[in-house]
């Protein structure tokens, strides 16, 4: 069976992975077994992709990031250089803890600055924006832009990554795309 990515010759590809059409795969970079990665993805240098990890298309993997086995990313993911998943809460040398690894979904369009840490266990929602060198202790709603350690809610990013000004009907414009957003109950929603 032919493959219809790129890995490049210095990287390595463990067995029974599904990698989709078009994704590049770039120097140094470990792909581990059985992992789902869509089409379309980049993967940059140095990164690490545990077992049973799922990435959705055209998801954008910057060098030296580490994703471990419990992850998942929809379409249009954005992870920056050197962001780092975890998944255990409570690591120990000693003790094995091996299938007791905590689940971590991050949203379709969400990007994750450089430096970033996601703890274990908790969600980004689709178009959050997370801060680099923001450390996630808590789920992420959708739009959210997240700073500091921990990371706190600064406000609220449209789909094209633009700080959201809403107004006192609760309406804000992306100024790159027009796209109208509605902020009601704490709870953003693309409207046109």
């Amino acid at each position: 069976m032919e493959n219809n990515y790129f890995a490049h010759e210095s990287a390595f590809v463990d067995e029974g992975c599904t990698i989709g059409d078009g994704t590049k795969i770039w120097h140094f970079s470990h792909v581990m077994s059985k992992c789902v990665i869509g089409q379309n993805c980049n993967i940059g240098q140095n990164v690490v992709i545990s077992p049973e990890v799922v990435l959705g298309n055209n998801v954008k993997i910057q060098n030296n990031v580490s994703i471990y086995t419990g992850v998942t990313c929809d379409d249009d993911v954005f992870l920056g250089p050197s962001c780092v998943f975890t998944n255990v809460t409570n690591p120990r040398s000693a003790v094995n803890r091996r299938g007791s690894y905590a689940r971590t979904h991050v949203g379709k369009g969400a990007s994750i600055g450089a430096n970033a840490t996601i703890v274990c266990g908790h969600d980004i929602g689709e178009f959050a924006f997370i801060g680099a060198g923001a450390v996630v202790t808590k789920n992420v709603p959708a739009y959210a832009l997240l700073v500091g350690n921990p990371a706190r809610q600064l406000g609220w990013m449209s789909e094209f990554g633009h700080r959201l000004q809403f107004d006192a009907d609760g309406k804000a414009t992306c100024p790159e795309s027009g796209q109208v957003y509605e902020l009601k109950n704490n709870v953003v929603t693309r409207i046109a």
